[in-house]
């Protein structure tokens, strides 16, 4: 049977399998009790488009590839792209190399970035910081302040336990030989530097990703 990117990294890093694996649907909170995960449940709807003409972003890390959408018809397809090296999950924490999973939205353009070019998510959403406070991830106090600081700024902090800058880049200088074997980022997705300049001519502020 053949081996995905994924599942070569499992191997090679010599962790089960089960370890690199987001589909579990429930998770259990401080109190013993059972708590759906709120991002598998928006995911699970979110590859519908918003209307016909709405121009949005698929990441499938299980395909290994971004997508780009006008309502149900596909305009790109970009094949491999680099996730986290640590995988991809519905719950992320700082410094864990994990790409997010969930519904996004494009909040930022850098073209000045060391990988080329830099389109920011806002990540963590209002949904990852939910989840967050019903696992104990987030206390009271720090649910409390994710939404005085989104209300004051129109954006998600970036520097609590769940992490920040989380988006889709170029490569830079990066090699293109790892990138075309290996998922090798710190929790972003990575195209080509020539990819990237593509995404960034169909998408704007605003633009809705989803990455499942």
């Amino acid at each position: 049977m053949p081996v995905n990117r994924r599942q070569f990294l499992t191997y090679a890093l010599g962790l089960p399998i089960s370890a690199y694996i987001s589909g579990a649907v429930a998770n259990v909170s401080n109190d013993g009790s059972v708590e759906p995960d709120l991002i598998e449940t928006l995911i699970s709807r979110a590859h519908v488009p918003r209307h016909s003409d709405e121009v949005w972003v698929l990441i499938d890390d299980k395909e290994a590839s971004l997508s780009i959408y006008r309502g149900n018809a596909r305009l790109e397809r970009f094949a491999p792209v680099s996730l986290g090296r640590a995988g991809a999950k519905t719950q992320r924490l700082r410094g864990s190399n994990v790409t997010p999973l969930g519904e996004f939205r494009i909040n930022r353009f850098n073209y000045a970035s060391k990988w080329h070019i830099f389109v920011g998510v806002d990540y963590p959403t209002p949904a990852h910081a939910r989840m967050a406070l019903a696992n104990g991830v987030y206390s009271q106090q720090d649910y409390d302040d994710y939404f005085a600081y989104y209300r004051r700024y129109g954006a998600p902090p970036q520097d609590t336990v769940l992490g920040g800058a989380i988006g889709v880049h170029g490569l830079g200088d990066a090699d293109p030989d790892v990138h075309a074997k290996y998922h090798w980022t710190q929790g972003c997705v990575a195209l080509t530097n020539t990819q990237i300049e593509r995404m960034v001519k169909l998408v704007d502020v605003g633009t809705r990703v989803v990455i499942r």
